[in-house]
């Protein structure tokens, strides 16, 4: 077991299959148990459950940050800079479209960040992101 916590996560999806290519197939990440309305997947560690649910797919409010109209509602991970970097050169090899390019914000502020936002096929926003100095996630 592991001393950190791991977060669950459950997120609306449209359609299982769509969602085993995406968080599976591009993402990586590996498929726990499932039914057949949901299935889990591993994002590093952390447990996130796909729920069929095609109501609750879709809109989405945003809020301006940096310059960007950044999803309100949306979740990701923090990674490393070089595994931000593999990753999103991953997703371009892939021809992922993103909602924000990767890119650096808050360039010289406390908080830099590398980061870039995409939507799986259900449209729920996720985010990526890297610090340099992880000392700095925090930061004000």
């Amino acid at each position: 077991m592991t001393t950190r916590p791991r977060f669950h996560l459950a997120f609306p999806v449209h359609d299982l299959d769509a969602a085993r290519g995406f968080y599976g197939g591009l993402l990586g990440c590996a498929e726990g148990r499932s039914s057949p309305q949901w299935v889990d997947f591993d994002l590093h560690g952390h447990q996130i459950v796909a729920h069929l649910a095609p109501g609750e797919c879709g809109a989405r409010d945003t809020s301006p940050v940096d310059g960007h109209d950044v999803p309100v509602r949306h979740f990701g991970l923090i990674l490393d800079w070089p595994d931000w970097e593999m990753l999103a050169a991953r997703l371009r090899a892939a021809g992922q479209r993103f909602i924000i390019e990767p890119g650096i914000r808050f360039t010289g502020k406390p908080g830099e960040q590398a980061t870039m936002f995409l939507l799986d096929p259900s449209g729920n926003a996720l985010e990526f992101k890297a610090f340099r100095d992880e000392a700095m996630i925090f930061a004000r």
